[in-house]
């Protein structure tokens, strides 16, 4: 990326849960873009407890240290009004939106028989709740910037998971809320795409404090570390870029050097039709026949070059 070709010059953008892993390598990118950054980070544990204004403060200060603009800011995103602060406080700082990265999130691994109401409220709190009140802010923002006459090229990024498309054993919550942000993205990039704004997901691989790292130990050649969280970055860039306009309603998993298309469910073939109603007679002798032996769906990590890891 030259000085000249900065995707993000003059754009401003938001990433929550900026403060470490992921979240602060996408802040990083967009700062080294040229983008204005809103380091948004509640600077809790990775289960949600505590909370510090230290992890947003030290991305913020290391943007600002390289020669870039970046502000801190420590609103809980699950909360109505600290989401609708977190948009105020883009334009208060900067003047403008362009882009919303959802990253936030927290874990609480539990089968699901030893998950509590507070495991399952907590983790689909911030991942699916916290998503869509930040988008709801950003998306009203937007409407109005569109209704006022400007011209909108307003971006949502959001971060959605293997776990949440294909599943994982010992994440209910987690997988519920992520398959959550992944039809949400679908839904709102249909809503929002009048106001000139376009909304994908990621799913993304990568070595982080809220992920395991056992099994992530793959080196390639020239010291290539694919599980690092910074390779992730630049697929998070481009899309919340101006060229990114045509792409909308899609969800990526994103490791390493790969990059591939998640599609959501769909009807993959007819079993059987009667030309009345279905009897229940033939259907138990029609479908153990046909789905009884079948296996879940392979998980997507299958397909990237460097094995199935968790995500």
């Amino acid at each position: 990326m030259t000085e000249a070709s900065r995707p993000q010059e003059g754009r401003v953008a938001i990433i929550t849960g900026a403060g470490r892993g992921i979240g602060r390598e996408h802040a990083l990118a967009y700062a080294k873009a040229g983008a204005s950054v809103v380091v948004n980070d509640f600077g809790g544990a990775g289960d949600g407890t505590g909370g510090s204004h230290s992890p947003a403060e030290q991305v913020a200060e290391e943007i600002r240290a390289a020669g870039g603009k970046a502000v801190a800011n420590y609103d809980d995103v699950s909360e109505p009004e600290s989401s609708e602060n977190l948009i105020k406080t883009a334009v208060d700082e900067f003047g403008r939106l362009d882009v919303l990265v959802n990253n936030a999130g927290i874990l609480r691994d539990r089968t699901l028989l030893n998950t509590s109401v507070e495991d399952w409220d907590s983790v689909v709190k911030v991942h699916l709740r916290g998503m869509f009140l930040t988008s709801k802010a950003a998306g009203n923002h937007w409407r109005e910037r569109s209704k006022a006459g400007e011209e909108v090229s307003g971006r949502i990024i959001n971060t959605t998971s293997g776990s949440g498309l294909f599943g994982n054993f010992g994440q209910a919550n987690y997988a519920a809320a992520k398959a959550g942000v992944a039809a949400m993205t679908i839904v709102a990039a249909l809503e929002l795409e009048r106001y000139g704004v376009t909304v994908n997901a990621i799913a993304p691989v990568a070595k982080t404090r809220l992920t395991a790292s056992a099994g992530m130990e793959a080196e390639l050649a020239d010291g290539f570390d694919p599980y690092d969280p910074k390779h992730v970055s630049p697929v998070v860039l481009w899309l919340g870029s101006p060229e990114a306009g045509g792409v909308t309603g899609r969800v990526f998993s994103v490791i390493g050097g790969y990059v591939g298309v998640a599609d959501g469910w769909s009807i993959t073939s007819q079993l059987f039709q009667e030309d009345g109603p279905l009897t229940y007679e033939r259907i138990a002798a029609e479908l153990p026949g046909v789905v009884g032996g079948a296996k879940p769906k392979s998980h997507p990590s299958d397909a990237h070059p460097y094995g199935r890891k968790r995500s």
